[in-house]
C-alpha cells in the first residue's frame, strides 16, 4: 500500500508546477481536489478506527495540499469542507474497524490514486 500512498502525493507536485492565477478564480481541477479532500478526510478517520496508528498523517497530508495550492476565499473553504465531510460522514457510519471500513480504506486509496494520476497527466508541466 505504501505505492498507493506514494501516488497520491504525487499530486501536490503537480498543484505546485500549475501556473498563477487569480487567488479565488476556481481551477479546472478544484473538482478533483474537492474529492481528493475528501478522500483524505475519510482515511483520516477510517485509518485511525482500522488501528493503523497513523496518527495525524492524513490530516498533514491535507494540510500540505492546502499549503502547495495556497487557496484562499471560498476556494479553500471549499476544500476544507470536503475534508470534513469525508472525516464526519464516516464517524456517524462506522464506530469500530468492520471488513466493510477496511473495503472503503482500500477503494478510497484507489480512488485518490487515480485522481491523483489524473490530476498530474492533465495538469503536470
Amino acid at each position: 500500500m505504501p505505492k498507493h500512498f506514494a501516488a497520491i502525493f504525487l499530486l501536490v507536485s503537480a498543484v505546485l508546477t500549475a501556473p498563477a492565477r487569480a487567488q479565488d478564480a476556481a481551477a479546472p481541477f478544484d473538482g478533483d481536489l474537492q474529492r481528493l479532500a475528501e478522500i483524505l478526510g475519510t482515511l483520516h478517520y477510517l485509518r485511525a478506527i482500522c488501528g493503523n496508528n497513523e496518527g495525524l498523517k492524513w490530516r498533514n497530508e491535507m494540510q500540505a495540499l492546502i499549503d502547495a495550492e495556497t487557496p484562499s476565499g471560498d476556494r479553500r473553504a471549499r476544500m476544507i469542507a470536503a475534508f470534513n465531510r469525508g472525516y464526519n460522514g464516516f464517524q456517524q457510519t462506522y464506530r469500530t474497524c468492520t471488513p466493510a471500513a477496511s473495503v472503503a480504506v482500500r477503494r478510497y486509496i484507489d480512488e485518490g490514486v487515480k485522481i491523483s494520476r489524473d490530476l498530474t497527466a492533465r495538469y503536470a508541466n
